[in-house]
C-alpha cells in the first residue's frame, strides 16, 4: 500500500480520521499481483458509493475504491455517479483479492476474473 499521491495509482478513499481494516489486505494484494499501484487517501465523504467515485475521480488512473464493513465499492471515472463497476459484500479472501485484481485490469483494460458473488 502506498501513501504517495503523486504516482498514478488506483486510489481507496476513506473518511478523515479512519484507516483501511486489515482485513482488506487481500484486495490490496490482488491489485499489487496485476502490478498496478494502491494509494489511500482521506476522501471525506459519507457515501461510500460517492466516495469511491470521488477516489476515481482523484485518481490519475480513473478508478477508485471505498469501503464500508464487508461492502466494497470499485468505481471507475467514466461511469455514472450512483452506477458503479462493482458493489458488492464480500467476506471471503480468495474473493476480496480477485476484485482487487479486477480493479487492476480495469486500469489495463484486459478482462476481469470471474467472481462468484457477483
Amino acid at each position: 500500500m502506498n501513501n504517495d499521491s503523486e504516482r498514478p495509482s488506483i486510489i481507496v478513499g476513506v473518511m478523515n480520521g479512519t484507516n483501511v481494516p486489515d482485513s482488506t489486505k487481500p484486495l490490496f494484494n490482488g491489485i499489487e499481483e496485476e502490478q498496478i499501484p494502491v494509494a489511500i487517501r482521506e476522501i471525506d465523504v459519507d457515501n461510500v458509493v460517492s466516495r469511491a467515485y470521488q477516489s476515481a475521480l482523484a485518481s490519475r488512473l480513473s478508478v477508485g475504491i471505498a469501503i464500508d464493513g464487508d461492502r466494497f465499492i470499485v468505481h471507475y471515472k467514466n461511469l455514472k455517479e450512483d452506477q458503479p463497476l462493482f458493489d458488492i459484500t464480500i467476506d471471503d479472501k480468495k474473493e476480496m483479492r480477485i476484485l482487487g485484481a479486477n480493479a487492476a485490469r480495469l486500469v489495463k483494460g484486459i478482462p476481469f476474473k470471474e467472481m462468484v458473488n457477483r
